[in-house]
């Protein structure tokens, strides 16, 4: 009798959490299909399905230049964050030399510092580099949020590949650079995919460095021209457009997830080879 009650305890405790997590966006998604009046009353389902409000932030607003800044800002931050991480994460994984251990540990220190306090310097730092208002400005500023996670993480990735591997290669004439790309970065796809799609996920939903950094309405990213969203009083800001605006961003990330939710798992627990 114990068993089927912490069972039915289990499946009780997953369903809460499940609708806990799900409901914001399913009330989100189905006020996006609101209009008027209906925006302000308590409905778990549209009487009218309308694509009004979609429309509008398309129309009224240059959302498709956000989404096309958005992506292109996170792209550049995946690139770059990867092409600098498996390079971190060799000589730190593979490579001895003295204070390794101290240098891989202030890598992570560096994660931990929350953003206003790096704010300032980096704006002077955007600014001596004219890339102020510009996509490569966010781009280079979101490296300092992403890629202390992604060394650390390949780094942690790299240590655990048999070393039998890269002295194979090095017996056969392989220098550092081939072993690196032939033989290490196939062996860290799966941890190369789960840390670029959330590195894609932090530089997609980043928010104070792009409402700094931007200062024109056809250079900011989504989530800055979502905020901006503007009306004459709490009543009277287009919450249907705001919240239309809100599900168009979030579907890519879902999307990326599901596609991609096998190599994640893969890469954050099973590790880079299998044994």
């Amino acid at each position: 009798m114990t068993r089927p009650l912490g069972r039915l305890a289990f499946y009780v405790l997953v369903a809460a959490i499940l609708l806990w997590s799900v409901f914001p966006f399913y009330y989100a998604t189905i006020t996006a299909f609101k209009s008027g009046s209906e925006l302000f009353q308590v409905s778990y389902w549209p009487e009218t399905w309308r694509l009004d409000n979609f429309a509008a932030a398309f129309r009224d607003l240059p959302f498709g230049r956000n989404i096309a800044n958005s992506t292109l800002v996170a792209l550049l931050v995946v690139a770059a964050s990867l092409g600098l991480g498996v390079s971190a994460a060799y000589a730190l994984g593979r490579v001895r030399f003295r204070g390794r251990g101290l240098l891989l540990g202030a890598v992570l220190a560096f994660s931990m510092f929350p953003q206003v306090a790096v704010l300032a310097g980096m704006f002077e730092l955007i600014r001596a580099l004219d890339l102020y208002n510009n996509p490569l400005g966010l781009a280079l500023s979101y490296l300092l949020l992403t890629t202390p996670f992604t060394v650390w993480v390949l780094s942690t990735f790299m240590r655990a590949l048999p070393v039998e591997l890269e002295e194979a290669a090095a017996i056969d004439g392989a220098g550092p650079a081939r072993r690196l790309i032939e033989i290490f970065v196939p062996l860290l796809a799966p941890a190369m995919v789960a840390t670029g799609l959330l590195a894609f996920i932090a530089a997609w939903n980043e928010f104070l460095f792009a409402l700094t950094f931007t200062l024109t309405d056809d250079q900011r990213t989504v989530p800055v021209a979502i905020a901006l969203i503007s009306g004459a009083s709490v009543h009277e800001l287009p919450w249907g457009v705001i919240m239309a605006a809100s599900v168009t961003v979030t579907l890519p990330l879902i999307a990326l997830v599901l596609i991609f939710q096998r190599r994640i798992v893969a890469g954050l627990t099973a590790g880079a080879v299998k044994g």
